[in-house]
């Protein structure tokens, strides 16, 4: 993708360009309670965006869980471009600005379904499958550095 572009929102409107990525994905896709995909993180979490041109299509947030820890949370490609390499360089800015943090080790959960992906990018599982927002979701780590 030749004008693929992911940052992390500096704006209102790369915040919202954020959310409504989340919102197509999650809430409309998904099925996600509208109450639970917006939280109280959100407020202090960075949030990053990945652009088609001008266009929002993808998204992404992350947010230190405890002292050294990251908790990589709402990633999200818009159907239209999954496959493209999207997720992967969300998830590569985000590994990039952890590190710059001085994090050396992040830790999500993944809806078991993309669990291949995340193993793919070097993470591993830990426990057993659960449920989250009524999705089956698995934890996974990954010490970075």
């Amino acid at each position: 993708m030749d004008d693929l572009e992911v940052r992390a929102a500096e704006t209102d409107r790369e915040r919202d360009d954020a959310f409504a990525v989340r919102r197509t994905v999650f809430v409309e896709e998904q099925g996600v309670d509208e109450e639970l995909e917006y939280d109280d993180y959100d407020e202090t979490a960075v949030h990053f965006v990945a652009y088609d041109g001008a266009e929002p299509i993808g998204a992404a947030r992350l947010r230190e869980s405890e002292a050294g820890v990251g908790k990589v949370e709402r990633v999200a490609v818009l159907e239209s471009h999954r496959e493209d390499g999207v997720g992967r360089a969300l998830m590569d800015a985000l590994e990039q600005r952890a590190i710059d943090a001085g994090v050396t080790a992040l830790k999500l959960h993944s809806q078991t379904r993309a669990a291949g992906f995340y193993r793919s990018l070097g993470y591993e599982r830990y426990g057993e499958e659960f449920e989250e927002a009524g999705i089956p979701h698995v934890e996974m780590r990954k010490t970075i550095d």
